[in-house]
């Protein structure tokens, strides 16, 4: 019996190998348009698909595989008395193996063509073979990925050209890999046919490719792999299409961290430096002053116990002065060098990447597009049984209301806009102490606020007189405005909404501090 293969590809990488790797196996090829062209053009002898249905192409192309004589041999049953008996009866060829892979619809789309020439680049008949050998994998090869040409020929040539050669697990792992492939493509297109506005359907698949499997996840004992998504609306950007300029391979953890260290800078749009350790920020500085003397305030007037292995973050492109002091400043606690992680920021000037590449040869240099921090987007986080899905916390209008007695000065409001934004990045319950531009304090991830508020004072000590107080929501008693005033702070800012908000404008009349309301929360678990 002749084996027979259909090869229908978008991606050609690898596919006239593969058609003479079958032909020299007595397979016999049919094909359609450009890659039954390519095939022809490597001198394979190629029969077309219409000459094998004997119908011709029809509707501009929209039919073309979508015949009983190709979707009844990928389907009938091998060995079946009854369906052997039909597929001689109507002249049905056997097809024992389907090579198929879809057009990039997110691709086609993200070049923002008309409605109608989007919907002509919804593939049918490849999704349609494909899922039919697939269903019929106990006889017919389903192949989607080039990747997998050579170990397919391998195989094939280990059984003397016989498909049946192959294990029924090889199969099965090839049949799971091609749906998984036709409804990666299917999603892409449900989202672009969904409305904007609908974000929560009833049903929803999320499209992900994965980058990068990892050697453990977040602990040892842990597997983790990280995936970006394809959405046909949301750009790749940050971390998810970020370029590994030197350094070891990117960790679990080193993701999670280098993601909220770009999330914080890409909240400002001054010029901001920022070292983070474990998702919250030890040590920021915000304004327009040079990168280099940023990074030293934030270092020397931050957290920089806490700063040491940790991950810098910057919303520029990284120049030498810069570079030279990532690589030279000294730990103002040991002395020593500072030792991180990760340095991340939109680019680096060539000879700034060059400085920092001496630095230590594990050191891991990201460049990510800053994009757009205020597109609406969704997150998703897993919970036991499901997942939880939001609209992420990007920035909006957030008024600045006095409740007190006391005005703010124009320098505080400049601190408290940087303290506002620090702690949105920070772990709930979150107090950011800020001030002349630079973290000096922070209380992350408190059962209670006023906790967070204590953590805060110490931390700060001496230099948090003048300084400015934000927390991630509203106040419920007035004891974390009486922590923050007795640590210096002279501006207080909070959600509002609490039924003692009275009590907390009391302490702040009583204490001579400013009490500001925001009516935005950033709560962050």
């Amino acid at each position: 019996m002749t084996h027979r293969a259909v090869l229908a590809v978008y991606d050609k990488q690898g596919i006239t190998d593969l058609a003479h790797g079958l032909h020299a196996l007595g397979w016999e090829i049919v094909s359609t348009g450009g890659t039954a062209r390519a095939v022809r053009e490597a001198s394979v002898p190629v029969i077309e698909v219409a000459e094998l249905t004997a119908s011709p192409e029809m509707f501009g192309g929209r039919v073309k595989t979508l015949h009983p004589k190709v979707h009844g041999g990928i389907l009938y049953r091998r060995g079946l008395a009854e369906d052997e008996a039909q597929a001689t009866e109507h002249g049905i060829p056997n097809i024992d193996m389907v090579v198929g892979n879809l057009y990039p619809f997110v691709a086609t789309v993200a070049g923002n063509p008309s409605f109608e020439d989007a919907i002509e680049q919804i593939d049918i008949g490849g999704p349609a073979m494909i899922r039919a050998a697939s269903k019929n994998h106990q006889w017919v090869l389903p192949i989607i990925d080039p990747a997998d040409y050579t170990s397919i020929l391998e195989a094939l040539r280990a059984a003397g050209g016989d498909p049946k050669g192959i294990d029924l697990a090889y199969r099965r792992r090839l049949a799971a890999k091609a749906f998984q492939h036709v409804a990666h493509y299917d999603t892409a297109v449900a989202e672009y046919l969904r409305e904007p506005h609908e974000l929560f359907p009833a049903q929803l698949t999320v499209g992900m490719t994965r980058v990068q499997e990892m050697r453990y996840g977040e602990n040892p004992h842990q597997q983790g792999a990280f995936y970006t998504f394809d959405s046909v609306r949301t750009p790749i950007e940050g971390i998810g299409a970020m370029q590994q300029h030197h350094g070891k391979e990117m960790s679990y953890v080193n993701f999670l961290d280098a993601d909220a260290a770009f999330n914080v800078v890409c909240d400002f749009d001054e010029p901001a430096v920022a070292i983070i350790k474990h998702t919250n920020p030890a040590c920021l500085a915000a304004g327009e002053t040079p990168l280099a003397r940023l990074y030293e305030r934030a270092l020397i007037e931050g957290d920089y116990v806490s700063a040491y292995g940790g991950i810098v973050a910057v919303n520029r492109v990284v120049d030498m002065d810069l570079a030279v002091a990532l690589r030279d400043v000294l730990s103002p606690e040991s002395g020593v060098r500072m030792f991180y992680e990760i340095v991340i920021a939109p680019g680096y000037d060539p000879d700034a990447l060059d400085h920092l590449k001496k630095k230590s040869k594990d050191l891991r240099i990201l460049e990510a597009p800053i994009g757009d921090p205020h597109r609406e987007r969704l997150e998703v986080r897993g919970v036991r049984g499901g997942m939880l899905v939001e609209t992420a916390d990007v920035s909006v209008d957030t008024r600045f209301d006095v409740v007190s007695q006391r005005r703010p000065t124009t320098k505080e409001m400049a601190d408290l806009q940087i303290a506002w934004r620090v702690c949105k990045h920070v772990k709930s319950n979150a107090v950011a102490f800020v001030k002349d531009g630079v973290l000096i304090g922070m209380g992350a991830g408190q059962p209670n606020r006023v906790g967070s508020a204590e953590i805060c004072k110490q931390q700060a000590g001496e230099r948090a007189r003048g300084a400015v107080a934000a927390t991630d929501a509203l106040i419920p008693f007035p004891d974390t405005v009486e922590v923050c005033a007795s640590a210096g702070c002279t501006v207080v800012a909070h959600t509002g909404g609490s039924i003692r908000d009275g009590e907390s404008v009391a302490a702040a009349d009583r204490l001579g501090v400013t009490l500001i309301v925001t009516g935005v929360r950033h709560f962050r678990h």
